[in-house]
């Protein structure tokens, strides 16, 4: 899907995420309320081989018209520097297991199962309003660790992305999880866990998960 070309769905998904949050990008209002994104692991599977297709709708690789196997999901948010305001010309990935539990890496478990219709790795350039979109799958948990989606955000200026990974709220495996444990603040801990709710005009089951990203970022003056 071009990033030129916006579903229905996509366009009502992103109105939304103007609507619902739109008081907390008035620059200086309420940037001292904005609880900080904690970084996370950024762990072994980032791909060790980046696919061809590299854009924002993970379902469908290249011109095939298989997609992927898997809950859809509409997932997006918005990038955000330590004062609440938009970050423009950020590169955010993300990567995460197909429905078989299995990463775009050679040395990912169940790898022989991998689902060829998943693109498993999408990347998106934040504009003036510092969203992003990607049109993905439900992330499934695999042994050891719950359901999660890996991001990366790579910001103008900067030397070192920023990663960190985003989780399913009321997911049973989130208790159990190391990686998510190792967050002591609760606040912080909540931040990275998002509903992934169902779109209820949707007539295939489609979901949807809005993640706002909150960087200890200051643009340079």
């Amino acid at each position: 899907m071009a990033l030129n070309q916006l579903s229905w769905t996509r366009r009502q998904f992103l109105g939304g995420i103007a609507a619902s949050t739109s008081a907390l990008y008035v620059p200086g209002v309420f940037a001292e309320e904005l609880t900080r994104t904690p970084s996370q692991t950024e762990g072994p599977f980032y791909p060790d081989k980046l696919p061809l297709d590299t854009d924002n709708d993970l379902l469908i690789v290249n011109e095939t018209i298989t997609p992927a196997i898997g809950e859809i999901t509409h997932l997006g948010g918005k990038i955000l520097d330590a004062r609440g305001n938009p970050i423009r010309n950020a590169v955010v990935e993300i990567w995460q297991v197909d429905h078989n539990g299995a990463y775009l890496h050679t040395r990912s478990g169940n790898r022989e199962k991998r689902d060829s219709n998943f693109q498993g790795f999408g990347r998106f350039l934040t504009g003036k309003s510092g969203e992003y979109y990607f049109r993905t799958i439900k992330p499934v948990p695999y042994p050891g660790r719950t359901p999660h989606i890996h991001f990366a955000v790579k910001v103008p200026h900067t030397q070192d992305p920023f990663t960190t990974q985003c989780y399913i709220l009321g997911e049973p495996g989130n208790e159990r999880d190391m990686v998510l444990k190792s967050i002591k603040d609760a606040k912080a801990k909540a931040s990275l866990i998002v509903e992934f709710a169902p779109v209820k005009e949707s007539k295939i089951g489609e979901l949807a998960a809005n993640f706002n990203i909150v960087l200890g970022y200051t643009p340079e003056s």
